[in-house]
């Protein structure tokens, strides 16, 4: 075994022994390539089960070459279905919209698992996507430097206890000014109350 951090490379027969949570990532192997080369995106297939259960480290079981969901579903059906039974949770390192397909085949009843930076990352995306529209739709063009909207977009997307006061007190004005902003605030506390609870100390709360 070759170990790296905290993961290790297994190359026996029963390192898929007892598997029951599968890490998923995607990997560029290669920054650089030439026209016509083939591409330079691997996935990444991790054995979590020993880290989770807290018995070692994460195992890594093979990369692939590509990128695309034809990739994690030709190494499922590689596998016998005990093994695929025996599978409970996959999680996913990539939170774009096209993530969710790599899951629909062969055990699409399974649980599903994103890393707390990319849901975090997608709900900043939910909240800026509400304060583009609110910005079309209140003054008909893109935000300019001196439209409210625009203005506030970095603290919008800050956290709360990191805001400083006068940024604290500029968001409270944009909020009672103007009830078109009504669902720009919803979203912004949504948004807040999901990184707090991914902050708070005991995570079972």
């Amino acid at each position: 075994m070759q170990a790296c951090r905290n993961l290790v490379y297994a190359d026996s027969s029963e390192h898929l022994t007892g598997m029951r949570i599968l890490g998923v990532d995607e990997h560029v192997w290669k920054h650089t390539r030439r026209p016509g080369e083939p591409s330079s995106m691997v996935t990444v297939l991790v054995n979590l089960t020993p880290l989770v259960d807290g018995h070692g480290p994460a195992r890594l079981i093979d990369m692939r070459p590509g990128r695309r969901a034809d990739v994690l579903k030709t190494w499922l059906t590689e596998r016998d279905p005990h093994f695929r039974d025996g599978m409970q949770v996959v999680t996913s390192g990539t939170g774009s919209p096209g993530t969710p397909p790599l899951w629909t085949m062969p055990f699409p009843r399974r649980g599903r698992s994103w890393t707390k930076f990319h849901v975090v990352h997608l709900a900043a995306e939910k909240l800026t996507g509400c304060r583009q529209h609110l910005q079309r739709e209140t003054t008909g063009r893109r935000g300019h430097k001196d439209d409210p909207l625009y203005k506030h977009r970095r603290s919008l997307l800050t956290r709360m206890n990191y805001l400083t006061d006068r940024e604290r007190q500029r968001l409270d004005l944009l909020w009672s000014t103007d009830d078109d902003y009504a669902a720009l605030q919803v979203t912004w506390g949504f948004y807040q109350e999901m990184i707090a609870a991914y902050g708070h100390p005991r995570k079972a709360e």
